[in-house]
């Protein structure tokens, strides 16, 4: 009865009473229905994914974490954090006498967290280290792709209507995003260049192409001569020329 109430064991039984002779085929598909596991695919999908997102929070906590922890032993930004803890008198407040006096280690760890949280409230880091959030993870982005998907539709009919058709001029913001998409960087690589470099950008008009194409150019020779001058390089060079790989030698013992 377990075999002939499920649809597929029941074709396998009709071809087994057809076929006897196909032993070990038999056996093989009896087992592998038997084994398989009895897990729904989107549930296992479900839990991958949720998987997936909570490593990357934690981890990108982690990176974020460690910025701080870089920043606060950077001479400068530590010294303006202590300057703006002082002002708020945040740092006096440490300096308790009496029976709420507490030892020397207790009062420099909570120092030291002062600054820290100093840093995280007064500096933007971009890129990699950046704050994380909780609509960056992989979950969220799969639940928002269809918003995704119909505001970037909108907006490139937008850009069609207004600098195709109408044929406005670009916008500072516009400039930016062509350029950024000449030299191939997602928007937090941008994001994370200083704001002269953008200005230098802006300056030698890198958004029409003929320029970021000169640009180009200017960079990678700048980058060859700095190979060039470099002793690590030269090394490597002399390396790959004398002993490097694919070179056969046989030497008599």
């Amino acid at each position: 009865y377990l075999i002939l109430q499920d649809e597929e064991t029941r074709k396998d039984y009709d071809y087994m009473l057809d076929h006897p002779e196909e032993y070990y085929r038999h056996y093989y598909h009896y087992y592998s229905r038997r084994l398989a596991p009895k897990v729904d695919v989107r549930i296992v999908i479900l839990v991958t994914v949720c998987a997936i997102s909570v490593f990357q929070f934690f981890s990108w906590w982690s990176s974020y974490n460690e910025a701080i922890n870089y920043l606060a032993t950077v001479p400068k930004y530590r010294i303006q954090a202590a300057e703006i803890a002082r002002q708020q008198g945040l740092l006096n407040k440490t300096k308790e006498k009496g029976k709420n006096r507490r030892s020397k280690e207790e009062i420099r760890e909570e120092e030291e967290e002062i600054i820290k949280d100093i840093i995280k409230n007064k500096i933007d880091i971009k890129g990699g280290y950046q704050k994380p959030k909780i609509h960056d993870i992989l979950l969220f982005q799969i639940l928002l792709a269809p918003f995704y998907l119909c505001k970037y539709i909108a907006w490139y009919c937008w850009w069609i209507y207004c600098f195709t058709i109408k044929g406005r001029e670009y916008g500072v913001e516009e400039k930016l995003y062509i350029i950024r998409r000449y030299m191939k960087m997602s928007q937090s690589q941008f994001d994370s260049l200083e704001d002269h470099q953008k200005e230098t950008f802006l300056e030698r008009q890198l958004w029409i192409q003929e320029n970021y194409e000169v640009y180009k150019r200017e960079q990678e020779e700048e980058l060859k001569k700095k190979m060039a001058m470099d002793p690590r390089w030269k090394r490597y060079r002399r390396w790959m020329k004398n002993e490097g790989p694919g070179r056969l030698t046989f030497i008599d013992d």
